[in-house]
């Protein structure tokens, strides 16, 4: 008897954000739906599959031009990544979805976009739960924490290319004061007044990964509060890339931060499941 085979197919887009590499469907006419971290996990993994550090989700959405939902490359769902925010709005764009002028919804609330080409800007979460002298065990010198959309710790160092930054970055992560969500880090290096470079330590990809928009704000802001920078922060990511950070203080605090910088769309491809 001849065997018949069922087949499943999703198209997706692989987009890359400054290093920052992500998977994303359409999915305004539910082709996921339900728990989908197992399907997350398994497109994720690199050489077995696409491999990304997460995957997007868009969907439609009652009050902005789409919904955005993110996960990281783990299964779990995160509630913002600024280089991911930015592909899905350079996506829209191209896909006319929206103008060039656009929001969208977020976990972090609505958040806005303006797409120029392949450079786009998107509007940050407000930065919150900030500490600036925080001593952390087997760490000579305070750090900083805040969070922007999610939790990140930020430590300045002399050289940023000698840091270990996978058995730091995991052993600060994991510690019991950042239980249970656990924390981003970030290893700050000043280049000079208004240039910085960084390398993040993402959870939820357990690893270093290329660039991390709200590691790169974080590193920003903190940078302001504490040696002084002013907006327009340029920010050197582990590729080469440059991203901007923008900024409008408020006393002791800062409003309207807004990230800006390249995305691409990589290629297009269809997965098929049986």
């Amino acid at each position: 008897m001849e065997q018949t085979h069922s087949f499943r197919e999703i198209p997706f887009t692989k987009m890359v954000g400054t290093g920052n590499d992500f998977i994303l469907i359409d999915n305004r006419q539910g082709l996921l739906s339900g728990d989908v971290s197992s399907f997350v996990r398994r497109v994720c993994a690199r050489r077995v599959s696409v491999g990304a550090d997460g995957l997007l989700l868009l969907e439609r959405s009652g009050c902005a031009d789409f919904k955005m939902r993110y996960f990281n490359a783990d299964g779990g769902e995160a509630e913002f990544w600024g280089n991911g925010a930015r592909c899905i709005a350079l996506y829209a764009v191209l896909n006319g979805i929206s103008g060039d002028e656009l929001s969208f919804e977020s976990r972090t609330g609505l958040r806005r976009a303006q797409v120029n080409g392949g450079t786009v800007s998107i509007s940050m979460p407000d930065p919150r739960d900030e500490k600036l002298d925080l001593y952390l065990s087997g760490e000579t010198a305070a750090v900083s924490f805040v969070r922007v959309g999610v939790p990140h710790v930020v430590l300045f160092v002399d050289r940023v290319d000698d840091v270990d930054v996978v058995r730091r970055g995991r052993a600060i992560r994991e510690m019991d004061q950042f239980r249970p969500e656990g924390t981003n880090v970030n290893f700050v290096q000043i280049l000079e007044p208004g240039l910085l470079k960084v390398r993040t330590y993402e959870r939820g990809v357990e690893n270093e990964t290329y660039s991390c928009g709200t590691g790169v704000c974080a590193s920003a802001l903190i940078a302001h509060r504490v040696h002084g920078f002013e907006s327009q922060v340029k920010v050197l990511t582990r590729t080469g890339d440059v991203l901007t950070v923008s900024f409008n203080p408020q006393g002791g605090h800062v409003e309207q931060c807004t990230l800006t910088g390249e995305a691409q769309v990589i290629y297009r491809g269809i997965f098929i499941f049986n």
